[in-house]
């Protein structure tokens, strides 16, 4: 398969089970919804390192967001229950506690079968001191902790999913430039789709890894297959032009979700083509042995191949 001259390798990304919660987060002005949001998704890249993966999912009008005020959504996914709210908790109180205006708001619902309450501000609520004080609006509780500010305005609980992490494809170019020129096409087309995130610094990330190493206190290592340096003394999956690869990674709260990222991503890497350095997309995976999912490259972009 070639999409615009670039060769999609008849291979798959293979993704994990992991939990998955939005929140909603307002403030004054986007300015400062986006300090609490960043803030909040910071140290966010990898559960290998950073027990948790985080991004800012998409910018909310007013006419969004429960206080009426402009907002971001944030999406946080976790390998489990207890490492997510735990997590969440700590964000909470350390990055929106703490910002002007800043305000929380659950941003998933849904019955009981599907949809598990976590705390959001339930605990922050001690943060006042015996001042706090909560009302209850349409059957959610919410909290208001005074604050110098003003007041911080949190709602008590928020809804944990079921989700995917580790979704991926991998660019692979004749050099360092082109590369990151098409994962940065890529990831300006996936950011305008929902319940999505690429987790990694501007989305992309350089330092792929497989699973052991020759060094028996680590459980990942660099890929080596895809590194061009290595192409001489390793078993290397790069053909001699190759001299650079990116990789972005995808979390998502569906199969679906992470599908329509992985098909708007390739398809916008390989609009720069063959004639601009852009030669294979592929993707990383583990046989088939250790993720649930299986994300087929050629069968995902089959609807839009030349």
């Amino acid at each position: 398969m070639n999409i615009n001259g670039v060769h999609i390798d008849d291979t798959f990304a293979e993704a994990f089970n992991m939990r998955g919660t939005r929140v909603i987060i307002t403030a004054q002005n986007l300015k400062w919804a986006y300090h609490a949001a960043n803030a909040m998704t910071g140290f966010a890249t990898s559960v290998i390192g950073c027990g948790v993966e985080a991004g800012i999912e998409r910018e909310l009008t007013p006419d969004e967001t429960p206080d009426a005020r402009p907002g971001v959504s944030i999406l946080m996914f976790a390998m489990g229950s207890a490492v997510l709210m735990k997590q969440l908790e700590t964000r909470m109180g350390q990055c929106i506690l703490t910002c002007p205006t800043a305000a929380a708001f659950s941003g998933i619902e849904g019955d009981k079968e599907s949809v598990t309450r976590i705390n959001l501000g339930k605990h922050l609520r001690f943060f006042g001191d015996g001042f706090q004080i909560s009302k209850l609006f349409g059957g959610k509780r919410y909290w208001r902790v005074p604050v110098m500010d003003g007041e911080f305005l949190t709602e008590e609980t928020t809804g944990m999913v079921r989700a995917i992490g580790g979704g991926n494809f991998l660019i692979l170019a004749t050099s360092q430039p082109q590369a990151l020129a098409a994962a940065e096409n890529a990831i300006e087309a996936m950011k305008k789709i929902p319940n999505v995130i690429m987790p990694f610094p501007g989305g992309v990330v350089r330092s792929g890894s497989k699973v052991g190493s020759k060094y028996k206190t680590m459980f990942a290592s660099t890929n080596d297959a895809f590194c061009p340096t290595l192409k001489g003394i390793t078993n290397t999956e790069l053909s001699p032009e190759i001299e650079s690869v990116m990789e972005i990674v995808i979390d998502g709260l569906t199969e679906q979700d992470i599908r329509k990222a992985t098909r708007v991503g390739v398809a916008a890497a390989c609009e720069l083509g063959a004639a601009n350095g852009i030669k294979r997309i592929s993707a990383g995976n583990y046989g088939g042995k250790l993720g649930q999912f299986q994300f087929h490259l050629r069968d995902i972009m089959s609807e839009i191949a030349s």
